[in-house]
């Protein structure tokens, strides 16, 4: 499981700070956008852990990657695809994942957004849209990710 990885690349808009690893220090002051992630989801699971969760092979894992029922982001120093182990419940892919990533794909939303999407808190939930998912409120945060298509 990789935790707590910071890692900045590419921060700087001019390429100025490339990958570093550690306590994140950027010569301009600005957070890398994986490490902000990084603070937004805490508990990262690497694919063969997200294999051994949902007792499947890793082909199977990177099958489901591909038909878009899982997200998953490169982080750390080796890039480790990695999946927010907040996506697998009790031994299964959350049941309202695979709608919800298709709806934020339709309004246009990369990967990384959607997981900083998924993952921020909005006092008007209240909560964070992960959240009311695992709650099994998928048609209020569908909705509200419809919208952003607008």
């Amino acid at each position: 499981m990789v935790r707590n990885t910071r890692v900045a690349i590419n921060c700087c808009p001019d390429g100025g700070c490339a990958v570093s690893t550690g306590p994140l220090r950027c010569r301009r002051g600005n957070l890398g956008r994986v490490n902000e992630l990084e603070e937004l989801v805490s508990d990262w699971l690497t694919l063969p852990d997200v294999a051994e969760q949902l007792d499947i092979s890793i082909s199977k894992v990177h099958s489901l990657l591909e038909e878009r029922a899982l997200l998953a982001l490169r982080l750390g120093e080796r890039k480790i695809r990695s999946v927010p182990a907040a996506f697998i419940n009790d031994g299964a892919i959350l049941d309202s994942l695979k709608g919800t990533i298709s709806v934020l794909t339709d309004a246009g939303f990369s990967d990384e957004e959607m997981i900083r999407w998924l993952f921020t808190a909005d006092e008007t939930l209240p909560g964070r849209p992960v959240d009311a998912l695992l709650e099994g409120r998928k048609t209020e945060i569908r909705r509200r990710a419809q919208a952003l298509a607008w």
